[in-house]
């Protein structure tokens, strides 16, 4: 049993490690004050924001970039109270979202896509902010680049509490594994808070055709049928000026929701690395709970737990260190304690994303 365990380690360590190589390849870019040509649709899905909605809003007024070069379509999901839109100097609009699957961001998007005008859509989320020069770096990279699709990263900004540490720490893998994964050529996953593409390849792909019966996945899903069809025009924008900000969860069980709603479509990729990577991951740290309670029952001595926990906090921490430096460039806070919780924590929501149903902005999805 404990060679099985090692075993799995070792190829847990693999799979991190060429992750981590992965990152490296992804090479950070930087804006080159190219003249703005480039225009946008920001598609803002969203439901009960009446909080996050205008922070946002100002956010977008203070960006680096002309205002007849991009527009705002907000789309509301059936919010309890209409959103009231104020006076701004960019084009905006607000549309009802026209429900027609079971995945209400999706058909957000889709209903959006019918009043596009642009060459280029971004989408993100109404508890973002984005930096002043968000968009002229997308801008840049595109003059630069033949590119169709872009996607960037997302990080949090919250208090001080173990929670938020956790959730900082949480994401901060799933964006190392996201860069990683471009720098192999095996894109897989990215967040729909901060995904750029053009207009004619979400209509060439048939938008989320194929994949509208899944709740969540209106960034992966396009994202691997893009890479599938076109994978030379899908890249990574590794900036720090195009990183987008959002707030993490206030509660440990609206945490664990939405990590199930994000876990939920693991088993539905197109991509057989993704697959592959996630039962890794998902083994990785299961192996990691069966020693704890190995020790714990006095069924293995406990140098062997010491040993492996070991090891794999050093190939987590090496990815995890990379990534914030790109993300914050801030200390990694509560390392320890949310290093020894993440793996239970990550086991529970995969199990439960096999079989359980979630909660989710007030409504209940199943599996």
């Amino acid at each position: 049993m404990i060679l099985g365990l090692y075993a799995v380690l070792g190829i847990y360590m693999f799979a991190i490690g060429w992750l981590v190589y992965g990152f490296a390849k992804v090479k950070k870019y930087q804006s080159t004050d190219l003249k703005p040509q480039t225009s946008f649709t920001i598609i803002v899905p969203f439901r009960n924001e009446e909080e996050n909605l205008p922070k946002l809003l100002a956010s977008f007024s203070k960006l680096n970039y002309p205002n007849d070069l991009f527009e705002v379509i907000l789309v509301d999901d059936n919010s309890k109270e209409k959103f009231q839109i104020s006076n701004f100097k960019f084009p905006i609009s607000q549309i009802d979202n026209i429900r027609v699957s079971n995945s209400p961001k999706k058909d957000a998007i889709s209903t959006a896509m019918q009043q596009v005008k642009t060459q280029w859509v971004i989408t993100t989320d109404a508890d973002c902010l984005v930096h002043q020069n968000w968009l002229l770096t997308f801008d840049n990279y595109i003059q630069q680049n033949k590119v169709s699709m872009l996607a960037g990263a997302v990080t949090y900004v919250g208090g001080n509490s173990f929670l938020h540490h956790f959730q900082q720490l949480d994401l901060t893998s799933l964006q190392g594994a996201t860069i990683g994964s471009f720098g192999l050529q095996k894109a897989f996953m990215c967040n729909g808070a901060n995904f750029a593409y053009t207009k004619s390849v979400f209509e060439n792909l048939n938008g989320f055709e194929g994949n509208n019966k899944i709740a969540s996945g209106d960034d992966v899903f396009l994202l691997q049928k893009a890479v599938s069809k076109f994978p030379d025009e899908v890249h990574y924008l590794k900036a720090t000026e195009a990183i987008v900000t959002t707030k993490p969860t206030e509660d440990w069980k609206t945490l664990f929701y939405q990590r199930v709603r994000w876990a939920a479509k693991t088993s539905s990729y197109q991509s057989s690395f993704g697959k592959i990577l996630g039962v890794i991951v998902f083994l990785g740290n299961l192996s990691f709970v069966t020693g704890f309670f190995g020790v714990l029952f006095s069924i293995w001595p406990y140098y062997f737990f010491v040993c492996f926990a070991f090891f794999k906090f050093t190939i987590d921490f090496i990815l995890l260190r990379c990534t914030n430096q790109f993300l914050t460039n801030d200390r990694i806070k509560s390392l320890f304690l949310s290093s020894l919780l993440y793996p239970f924590f990550s086991s529970a929501v995969a199990l439960y994303s096999l079989f359980g149903s979630y909660e989710w902005k007030g409504r209940k999805f199943t599996k």
